[in-house]
């Protein structure tokens, strides 16, 4: 197989300690057919803490600074390893919908290739990471399930990014984390209008391998959305281990590989200077 690992993350990402040089160098060792580093940049907490005196949730800021050192040490790297290993300039970029303003300055920079659009945080709500949903009604639960899928619709809507991040995100804590059964087959309709207007705006989405190493124990999306993706029309696939640590990086992705052709996909895609590039599983 032509494997990539599209989704991964770095030093200049909050939540990850791993070096930038030796992810390149795992990611070279794995024969990657393409890398890109796409370290996180949380939209509505670009600047530091003082921007923000009403927020009382996710206290971490500053995402600006991070975006910057990233895509800097990134596009220097692409030089030192230009005509060796094929290496992407990336971002995730978190929460487009809190603050679409800061959301144009990150897609309009033109030494970024690649953008993954995610949603991670809902408007003054905790980042799903750190909700705790065992103390949540089963109804809570739903309603908040609802809010994040409509808010998935209009991040799409909106759809300036590339691909879109870990559709089903949120089950990683809720099913996986803290073990509640929630039956997401409710929001099939607001899921399959946001697929739809991705394809439109001729953007993608990713599978992201990160669930199979963790408690959840299967790709975001599933097998059956990926399924409905390709067969409403959709073309666009990336994949990524969604690696905070060199030893994570690559994880699940030849799994994930697998669900792509067990969907349809023949191909997946990487992109340079924010056009798509097909590559034969």
């Amino acid at each position: 197989m032509n494997l990539i690992d599209c989704h991964t993350h770095t030093q200049f990402s909050v939540d990850s300690d791993a070096d930038i040089s030796e992810m390149i160098e795992k990611a070279c060792l794995l024969g990657l057919a393409a890398y890109a580093v796409t370290d996180h940049c949380e939209c509505n907490r670009w600047y530091s803490e003082d921007h923000y005196p009403d927020e009382d949730t996710y206290r971490y800021y500053d995402f600006g600074t991070d975006f910057e050192n990233s895509v800097s040490a990134v596009t220097s790297l692409k030089e030192k390893y230009s005509g060796r290993f094929n290496l992407i300039c990336g971002v995730e970029m978190g929460q487009a919908t809190h603050d679409f303003d800061i959301a144009e300055k990150i897609v309009s920079d033109s030494r970024v290739d690649f953008v993954i659009g995610s949603m991670h945080q809902l408007p003054k709500t905790e980042d799903f990471a750190f909700i705790e949903y065992d103390k949540m009604s089963r109804q809570d639960i739903y309603g908040l399930a609802e809010r994040y899928f409509l808010e998935i619709n209009k991040l799409c809507k909106w759809g300036k990014f590339d691909v879109l991040g870990h559709l089903t995100y949120i089950l990683r804590y809720i099913n996986g984390t803290a073990g509640i059964n929630l039956d997401i087959n409710t929001f099939d309709e607001v899921i399959a209008d946001s697929l739809k207007t991705l394809i439109e705006k001729g953007k993608g989405i990713e599978i992201n391998t990160s669930g199979l190493r963790q408690k959840y124990g299967d790709v975001f999306p599933s097998l059956k959305y990926v399924k409905l993706f390709r067969e409403l029309g959709g073309e666009i696939l990336s994949i990524g281990s969604d690696a905070h640590t060199v030893a994570d990086l690559g994880s699940g992705i030849t799994e994930g590989a697998k669900v792509a052709l067990e969907a349809g996909f023949k191909y997946l895609c990487y992109f340079k200077e924010r056009k798509p590039n097909f590559l034969k599983i």
